[in-house]
């Protein structure tokens, strides 16, 4: 709920001042606002007050179409998308001028001010009133006798109830300060805003620490009549830095990271594939492909993987289509490789696909290439955007994710291949790790449908390698719905279509024909309130999968949640020579006093918070069957930081976790759903609109569904 009260912002438990000082710059009109997020948590050490700077985007105030040229990125009122507007300006509060009065928004008038007619009572002479048709631009110019600069040109504002409208010109009127402004920023506009909402530490605990006198907690009556003060300053807590696992690359050699960070310099990867019957296609960019082919081969035979040379030196994207749809050129892209392929006498199709994009991060290929690759032809690929300069690191980053999608493995846990190795309960008992995730569409993008990834691992003992299964589900439903899907096939028989089942079987056929013993769910996504629907429906549905199997299988689960929305942050205390203080240490854990006071949970900051203050990750063990105890949970969760294929860091949250986000992002970039916004209507960023079939997310090709194509 969003509200206004003492000139303040309200969002859920988050305040937001009216104050230049907190305004970040225009993008595109609209402002990142900072705020204070402030809520009362019960802990171990009693009832605390969770304090933190907090953030969201709020509409520029002004002139609705100054406003609308920023938010479009046009030249002047000539060249506004009035479609678009009319969805951008829908619900937001304005005022009129002269009068000063304020309303809401409903939508734009279809024609212009100088065409666009209501019935106006117009006074007579007698006293009585006479209904006159008039337009809306010669009442304001002849009766109100106001100047129009764009001579009633432009659509006019509607607002008040559809069957009964009130127009306004909407050169008159001017958007109200802070108002949310809950529409996706675009991927370059979200670059910027992080980089402005980063706070070093020592920063932020000044601004805390501020924040915390300006509140005036401790006048406010209602805590005075309870008896309730705020103290002036953060909570003491011990904390423990857990020990960096070893991790195992190429050669046998075995090295312990530091401070969360390793590299491949003088290493080779573990396990490596071999690059072989590939191509390089080039849509456009402007890139020296002979040397990109050299330097990857000369890349990847130092790190041990072994890259043929392509069939042919690079695929150049015909100029002619260059402004055509996305669609069209991946089609004819396709057209002109097999041509040529057929041309050298070569049958078949790649087995991996190099492409290079002109964009890095708004190209409109990538979603059609993905979902063609994967869904049509079966080809691993991967998208590069490169630089001028290509380096040997950049070069590394790159191999680093082909190997993993052709099956291979960069670098994984010494535990993993070791007969003495730690986590009995993981390492010498059949393990099955599960990571699950729901993607959303973005602000205001209401009838896409959510995307519902889970991934699983393979090859038991290994808990590095992983595979993923993606469905689609009613928008905004958090609880993943198609984990078991009894029905009858066309010969009679009842067989399970649901994701858990389809990733069971992939361990089962990749680990030996073992069947899991242990279970362990990693979940990301819900909140406190929904922690027994994790239980009851979800974790429900994998055991009704298991029986499905077999009546008598009754492997034990266990299941943790990750949260990583919260506002918790750990600042590591002053030393002595006054030095401001650093982000905690990587593999730093609290699991007292902010904790809560009866359920098993504990924070990790697994990773190295280069950027900004380190957020912590939330973990709750919900359910433990298997019987982990306190230190195996920590030290599990703490390494499977460690095992995520695509970088040399170790990462805020475990690597199921975050594979199962990038496998929901990439199946919904390649689907590219579209918004249907314009019939449904929005609330204060809650979205409304009447019910429309969820459109299924067609099935990978064999050949790509068990790789780590999301690598």
């Amino acid at each position: 709920m969003i509200f206004k009260m003492l000139g303040c912002l309200l969002v859920r438990q988050s305040f937001f001042h009216n104050d230049a000082k907190y305004f970040s710059n225009n993008h595109g009109g609209f402002h990142l606002c900072r705020g204070f997020h402030s809520s009362f948590r019960a802990t171990q050490g009693g009832l605390s007050l969770n304090i933190d700077v907090s953030s969201t985007l709020i509409v520029s105030p002004g002139p609705v179409i100054d406003f609308l040229t920023l938010n479009q990125e046009v030249r002047g009122p000539s060249s506004i998308d009035w479609k678009k507007a009319e969805r951008t300006l829908k619900n937001l509060r304005h005022k009129v001028y002269p009068s000063n009065r304020e309303y809401k928004i409903t939508g734009l008038t279809r024609l212009p001010c100088r065409d666009q007619t209501f019935l106006w009572k117009q006074k007579q002479g007698n006293g009585e009133t006479k209904e006159v048709e008039v337009t809306v631009y010669d009442y304001f110019t002849k009766h109100l006798e106001i100047t129009m600069r764009h001579s009633g040109g432009l659509p006019c504002i509607s607002v008040g109830k559809p069957k009964r409208p009130t127009y306004f010109p909407i050169e008159q009127c001017h958007l109200v300060s802070l108002q949310r402004y809950t529409k996706a920023p675009t991927i370059f506009q979200r670059s910027k805003l992080v980089k402005e909402s980063v706070q070093k530490p020592q920063e932020k605990m000044n601004v805390l620490n501020n924040a915390i006198k300006d509140s005036g907690y401790n006048n406010d009556p209602m805590l005075q009549d309870c008896g309730v003060s705020i103290g002036s300053n953060f909570t003491q807590v011990e904390g423990r830095v857990l020990p960096t696992p070893r991790l195992k690359v190429g050669n046998g050699e075995e090295f312990q990271p530091r401070d969360g960070r390793w590299n491949f310099n003088y290493k080779k990867l573990v396990e490596p594939a071999i690059v072989t019957r590939w191509v390089l296609v080039n849509f456009s960019a402007r890139c020296d492909t002979k040397r990109l082919i050299s330097d990857l081969i000369g890349c990847g035979r130092m790190k041990g993987i072994n890259v043929e040379p392509p069939y042919k030196v690079v695929f150049q994207e015909d100029p002619d289509y260059r402004g055509a749809p996305a669609n069209i050129r991946v089609q004819k892209m396709f057209e002109q490789m097999q041509s040529e392929l057929r041309k050298e006498g070569i049958e078949g199709k790649p087995k991996f696909i190099l492409c290079i994009l002109a964009e890095k991060k708004n190209s409109l290929v990538y979603g059609p290439w993905k979902r063609r690759n994967l869904v049509e032809e079966g080809i691993v690929t991967q998208c590069i955007a490169p630089t001028p300069k290509i380096n040997d690191q950049y070069l590394t980053n790159v191999l680093l994710k082909i190997n993993a999608k052709l099956g291979g493995l960069n670098s994984l846990l010494a535990m993993e291949r070791s007969p003495r190795a730690m986590m009995p309960l993981v390492t010498q008992v059949s393990t099955f790790i599960v990571g699950m995730d729901v993607s959303h569409g973005s602000p205001g993008q209401s009838d896409i449908p959510s995307v519902a990834a889970v991934v699983g691992s393979r090859e038991w003992p290994l808990i590095s390698k992983y595979r993923a299964c993606v469905r689609t589900q009613s928008r905004k439903v958090e609880m993943i719905d198609n984990l078991f899907k009894p029905v009858t096939d066309e010969n009679g028989k009842p067989v399970d279509e649901g994701i858990f089942w389809e990733l069971l079987f992939d361990f089962y056929t990749s680990s030996g024909n073992r069947r899991p013993e242990h279970i362990i769910i990693f979940r990301d996504g819900v909140s406190e309130s929904q922690f027994d629907q994790v239980l009851n429906i979800e974790l429900d549905q994998m055991i009704q999968a298991c029986k499905f199997v077999e009546e008598n299988w009754e492997p034990k689960f266990t299941v943790i949640i990750a949260q990583k929305n919260h506002h918790t942050k750990f600042f590591q205390a002053e030393s002595p020579g006054n030095v401001p203080p650093d982000n905690v240490p990587p593999g730093t854990i609290v699991d007292s006093k902010i904790c809560h006071p009866r359920n098993n949970d504990f924070y990790l900051c697994a990773h190295n918070g280069m950027i900004g203050t380190t957020r912590p990750t939330h973990y709750h063990v919900l359910y433990n069957e298997i019987g982990f105890s306190t230190d195996d949970v920590q030290e599990l969760v703490h390494s499977l930081s460690y095992v995520y294929q695509r970088s040399t860091t170790a990462i805020s949250v475990v690597a199921p976790i975050m594979y199962a986000h990038l496998a929901a992002a990439q199946m919904a970039t390649a689907m590219k759903f579209e918004d249907n916004s314009e019939t449904s209507s929005s609330h204060g960023g809650i979205t409304t609109s009447e019910a429309v079939p969820v459109s299924p997310m067609p099935k990978l090709k064999v050949d790509v569904a068990s790789s780590m194509f999301f690598c």
